[in-house]
């Protein structure tokens, strides 16, 4: 088992919910900062400030200092515009936290100060849209903003149009749409995560268990190949969550929630195809999220509704997933940030 320490953001408004953000090492986790439904937490690159969403129907972000000692000090929250922010990102020059309400679909930005506080929002940039899928889409629903390798360009994926919208971040906070990519309808995509080569790109699709695999070069995004994240002989519902690449860009990994598996693929020479070489239980019911150890020689499943974490050794030859151990308790765990 691991001993490197970690963050947990998690669900807190659940019934059997928890009080704010975990640290410490899986074995000996501890409440760092009350916070409410602290569903996504970010670093900045200096390692001085921590961010988080707070998923409320009301939706803001928080920042907080970090102590050497990896303890948190509340700095300050400001408001999303927009219902149940889900993920958020620092971008490359560390001025702006951008998030994705989820309910609302809208995207918020606000500058971050020199102290690591957050300001009023530059820009919250109202999506629109729906698809297919009459339960899910029937509006913008906005999962994810991200940064290519080169940090040129910003992504924000709309699960409920079936759209990953390209943009420019101007030096004003505000997103300028250069492109978009509008996946097969009823897809639901939710991540995006690129390859290190920067040549290509991985989308996983929560409402039809899809990952579509992309050709990328300067802002442009095109799908090249759509696999099952499920083997073939999988019954029952399952919604995918998150998606990781190693650091070699050779395999990449997504949680299924209901089958509660995480899919390992291996990408070709180029990142542009993905095989499905391995399924594996998580270790727990409703994988939300995976992370990877920093030496990447592990991977982290929060199982959601499990109330675990369920930690995995990488075969850096393979890419192939042995569990370790037993999973550790946390309630309602949806996201890990080694320390």
């Amino acid at each position: 088992m691991t001993s490197e320490r970690i963050y947990v953001g998690s669900y807190t408004s659940q019934e059997g919910g928890g009080e704010g953000i975990g640290f410490g090492t899986p074995e000996q986790l501890r409440v760092a900062a009350a916070a409410s439904d602290p569903s996504f937490l970010v670093r900045s690159a200096d390692g001085r400030f921590l961010y988080t969403t707070n998923e409320l129907e009301a939706g803001r972000v928080s920042a907080f200092a970090i102590d050497e000692n990896g303890s948190l000090e509340f700095l300050n929250h400001r408001p999303t515009g927009g219902a149940h922010p889900c993920h958020l990102e620092i971008d490359p020059t560390g001025r702006f936290l951008l998030s994705a309400n989820y309910t609302s679909g809208s995207v918020a930005i606000h500058p971050i100060g020199a102290n690591g506080s957050l300001g009023d929002p530059s820009q919250i940039l109202q999506r629109e849209g729906s698809g297919p899928n009459t339960e899910r889409q029937e509006g913008p629903h906005a999962h994810q903003v991200t940064f290519d390798p080169s940090g040129a360009f910003a992504f924000d994926v709309d699960l409920g149009s079936d759209s990953v919208y390209v943009s420019i971040l101007s030096n004003k906070g505000r997103l300028e749409e250069v492109d978009r990519l509008t996946i097969h309808p009823g897809a639901g995509p939710r991540h995006l995560v690129f390859h290190p080569g920067g040549g290509a790109a991985y989308l996983i699709n929560e409402l039809d268990s899809t990952l579509a695999v992309l050709s990328y070069s300067d802002g442009k995004l095109a799908v090249v190949q759509t696999v099952s994240t499920r083997p073939e002989d999988a019954t029952g519902e399952n919604f995918p969550a998150e998606v990781l690449i190693s650091a070699d860009g050779r395999f990449v990994y997504g949680s299924n929630r209901g089958d509660n598996t995480i899919a390992v693929f291996q990408t070709g020479a180029d990142g542009l195809q993905a095989d499905l070489i391995q399924t594996i239980g998580s270790g727990g019911t409703w994988p939300r999220h995976l992370a990877f150890s920093k030496d990447g020689t592990q991977l982290y499943a929060a199982n959601e509704q499990s109330d675990t974490i369920a930690v995995f050794t990488v075969d850096q030859t393979s890419g192939a997933l042995t569990a370790t151990g037993t999973p550790l308790t946390w309630p309602k765990p949806v996201c890990i940030l080694p320390a």
